[in-house]
């Protein structure tokens, strides 16, 4: 009976290891490999060469690419974390109505239902120099010209990422607010606890493991996007995936492949580390 039951387990486990392997390690690996492969401007030549990954790690550029995306996400967070942790206590604990609180959450997933490109261009007449942040800003007369770092800009990257990637942060930290038992809060009251006291005592400790996953879903994304930094900064700007892109584009498929591999690890590192200081398996 053991063995039929041990047997069972392994069947059971079979579909979800075989998906793991082909979508999952099979890809990984592939990368891995190609990433030590020589090139030219016309062919991948199959090899086991570093050149790769000296080139790569041997360049101011690419340590100055990784510091300005590393900024780009340290920044992105904060905001996020911010205005992500605002909106779930105010859903969770002074919308009081079970339906509005369905109805206010549908409301912040609305702009999901299109795509971020479309998010994205629809920031450019809003903050071009023309556009009705700079004219509405002159009409009251806060200022005599137009500013110019609203768009084309870092400014306008690190806006965009806040604009599409907060509900990552507010949806995890939302639902471990909503597991909270109201009665903690009632005792931390009764004890004489100010509003702001069983806000950091109460609620924010119960709240890290939503937030070390909603960190986690901003920080990978930012680390990985490459788009937002290409149509925001008007090509002011560099992140590691726009410089992968672009080693693609010129067909250096194993530059690109070394470089993946060394933002895999980066961004490993940071979820390792955000994973060591918060348990996130009580929020699974």
């Amino acid at each position: 009976m053991t063995r039929i039951s041990r047997w069972t387990t392994y069947f059971q486990i079979t579909p979800l290891a075989a998906i793991f392997l082909l979508f999952l390690v099979v890809p990984i690996a592939t990368i891995v490999v190609v990433s030590f492969f020589d090139y030219t401007t016309t062919s991948i030549i199959p090899a086991f060469i570093l050149q790769n990954y000296e080139e790569l790690l041997l360049s101011p550029v690419t340590w100055q690419t990784y510091l300005q995306t590393v900024e780009f996400a340290l920044i992105t967070w904060v905001l996020t974390l911010l205005i992500g942790f605002t909106l779930a206590y105010f859903l969770a604990f002074h919308v009081r109505s079970a339906t509005w609180q369905q109805v206010l959450f549908l409301v912040c997933t609305i702009p999901f239902w299109t795509s971020n490109v479309i998010r994205m261009i629809s920031w450019i007449p809003f903050l071009g120099r023309n556009g009705l942040a700079n004219m509405t800003l002159m009409k009251m007369g806060l200022i005599h010209q137009p500013l110019e770092f609203l768009l084309y800009s870092n400014f306008a990257v690190v806006l965009v990422y806040v604009h599409l990637y907060t509900l990552f942060m507010v949806v995890p930290i939302f639902n471990s607010m909503m597991r909270i038992d109201r009665s903690l809060l009632e005792a931390s009251l009764d004890a004489g606890a100010t509003g702001w006291q069983t806000l950091t005592n109460v609620i924010l400790p119960l709240c890290k493991p939503g937030i070390a996953i909603g960190s986690i879903f901003v920080v990978t994304i930012v680390m990985g996007d490459f788009v937002t930094v290409r149509m925001m900064s008007g090509g002011l700007s560099a992140s590691v995936a726009l410089m992968m892109a672009n080693a693609m584009s010129l067909l250096q498929y194993p530059a690109a492949a070394a470089n993946a591999v060394v933002l895999l690890i980066v961004v490993l590192m940071i979820v390792v580390g955000m994973m060591r200081v918060v348990d996130i398996r009580k929020e699974l």
